[in-house]
């Protein structure tokens, strides 16, 4: 896989550099930003490089990003990191038929992900079929991850630890939209592989759906044998915002082996709702997506393995200053704050019905600057606590970040 992966970045750099040879074969296809959309369309709504009359367009984004953090005192220091590259390559196939693929490679490489690699059929702009590795649309940040969209360095906590951000499987679904005046409708539905029995046995030592993404054998066999359903619908009206309600569900464990029962079938549910919209004359855009995590977890665990989490962020960015600035026309300049809390382990000690703890919560203020739509410097500072499970006093966090992140 990681020979096949590389050979295709290969050929993207090949083509890249070939419009040395002949830039005019090169023609960037930007995004229409004036035009209404979900948080659906992100997966194409992005920045892409046209080849000529070629049907294959290209495209991408990078992540670079320093750091100096402390919890209680201790920091390892000043750190320097590429958190990810990403690749895109979208192609029309043929009449309402296409393709696009997202490759990452995070941290200078060392892993490296296929995470969309879909071709979409469409019949009826309320009828689409989709099929391939696809994001599981619960929330909204799992579609619309993509760097250069955000101004902290960091990815939510909730969308990140609770969540697994970028969580994709293979499958099959619909979807569609529609247009009415002033207001936007959208659906999507899948059937797909699913998770696996290490949200409940892994590292962290709690429920943790995260973990599953270590599994790349879930693009191939599910763990349970039953498919992983996962629905939403999106409702944006152009004045007022957009408002999504998402839900995911399915067997995680494997229950059969060779046809016989060896568990019990154990399920996990998750609920999520997620907003956006921006403040008429001030241009204040708030962005937020809560969820609420269910795990049908064995009665043989302690109570350390939460049957509930919830958890969930609010970002406010305001823009102080948009005009030319060295030599960028139109440039814009960003105050920002995000407010986040995940609560991973929701109830009582069933000894002595006391609270059980093991909640996070984090205040991120910052600063960005855009010098085009496509480009993102932030400075960000972080200060968190964190609760382990008994509430003893928290974990204090706290530091700086500065980051820059671009499509290219």
């Amino acid at each position: 896989m990681k020979n096949l992966i590389a050979t295709g970045i290969f050929l993207c750099t090949a083509l890249l550099t070939s419009a040395q040879i002949d830039s005019s074969l090169f023609k960037r296809q930007a995004v229409d930003t004036t035009k209404m959309s979900l948080s659906m369309d992100a997966v194409y709504n992005r920045p892409f490089l046209g080849i000529g009359k070629s049907p294959v367009s290209l495209g991408g984004y990078a992540e670079v990003n320093w750091q100096y953090m402390g919890t209680d005192g201790v920091t390892d220091g000043h750190q320097f990191q590429m958190r990810r590259l990403t690749l895109f390559v979208a192609s029309t196939i043929g009449k309402r038929i296409k393709f696009l693929t997202e490759i990452e490679l995070e941290e200078g490489g060392k892993e490296i992900a296929i995470e969309f690699a879909a071709i979409d059929v469409e019949m009826h702009p309320l009828l689409n079929l989709r099929g391939g590795i696809v994001m599981n649309p619960i929330g909204a940040f799992n579609q619309n991850h993509d760097g250069p969209k955000w101004e902290f360095t960091d990815r939510p906590i909730s969308a990140t630890q609770m969540l697994p951000a970028t969580w994709s499987n293979a499958g099959f679904g619909l979807f569609g939209k529609t247009f009415s005046d002033q207001w936007m409708f959208g659906y999507e539905l899948y059937l797909t592989g699913g998770f696996d029995n290490t949200i409940i046995d892994n590292e962290e030592n709690k429920t943790f759906l995260p973990a599953a993404k270590a599994n790349s054998e879930r693009f191939e066999e599910s763990a349970s044998g039953t498919p992983l359903f996962t629905g939403k619908v999106e409702v944006r009206h152009s004045k007022i915002g957009e408002l999504g309600l998402s839900y995911m569900a399915g067997a995680y464990n494997t229950f059969l082996d060779d046809g016989i029962e060896v568990d019990s079938k154990r399920r996990l549910d998750v609920f999520a709702v997620d907003f956006n919209t921006s403040l008429p004359k001030i241009n204040t855009t708030l962005t937020g997506e809560f969820a609420w995590v269910m795990v049908d977890v064995p009665s043989t665990y302690t109570q350390q393995y939460g049957d509930k989490q919830l958890g969930g962020f609010v970002d406010i960015v305001q823009p102080v200053v948009k005009r030319r600035i060295f030599g960028w026309d139109g440039a814009v300049v960003n105050v920002a704050c995000r407010l986040e809390y995940v609560d991973w382990n929701k109830g009582t000690f069933t000894e002595t019905g006391g609270n059980i703890a093991e909640d996070i919560w984090s205040i991120m203020p910052g600063i960005s600057f855009r010098p085009t739509g496509q480009t993102v410097m932030r400075l960000n500072y972080r200060y968190q606590e964190q609760r382990d499970l008994l509430g003893n006093d928290p974990a204090l966090t706290g530091g700086f970040s500065f980051g820059i992140s671009s499509y290219f």
